[in-house]
């Protein structure tokens, strides 16, 4: 009982102290790093896909790469507007509902663009797109959380996650 008072005590002592700084890989070298390895490892899984579903080598290799480019604007942007309404959170750190929230919000905003992109790429109707993309939204669901998940475990958490005292 005694050292949970002191660590109370502690706590409430060092919330005065000078803020501390963010850990971790933080920043632009934190989204370049993280993009770069998620796309590269995007891009090698969704051509094969493409190939064993029936679609040309030369032709899943294109489609893999413009909806890789897609893919990191889309990234860029949702991933810094998540971190900002993330810092407004009162409740820190990335929870399974958070990370579930972050691999919708990216996998349905993506699938809205790729969507027709397929469907006119491969000369197929916006269905078989669809049914198409749905494959790949299970696929790259799951994908983006595990990413996530030991992307955050191996370089850090992102300033916006981290509980940082003012």
């Amino acid at each position: 009982m005694a050292s949970a008072s002191s660590s109370a005590a502690h706590t409430v002592h060092s919330s005065s102290a000078v803020p501390r700084k963010a850990t971790g890989l933080q920043g632009a070298k934190r989204r370049i790093i993280y993009v770069s390895l998620y796309e590269a490892i995007a891009i090698a899984v969704s051509s094969l896909i493409f190939i064993a579903i029936g679609q040309k080598a030369s032709d899943s290799g294109i489609m893999a790469v413009a909806a890789s480019v897609i893919a990191i604007c889309w990234n860029l942007s949702f991933n810094h507007l998540f971190e900002k309404w993330e810092a407004r959170q009162t409740v820190k750190g990335r929870s399974v509902l958070r990370r579930v929230v972050h691999a919708i919000g990216f996998e349905g905003g993506i699938a809205a663009m790729l969507i027709p992109l397929m469907a006119w790429w491969f000369n197929i109707t916006l269905w078989e797109a669809a049914v198409m993309e749905a494959g790949l939204l299970v696929f790259f669901m799951v994908y983006t959380f595990a990413f996530n998940w030991a992307f955050d475990r191996l370089f850090g958490l992102p300033a916006s996650a981290q509980a940082l005292t003012q």
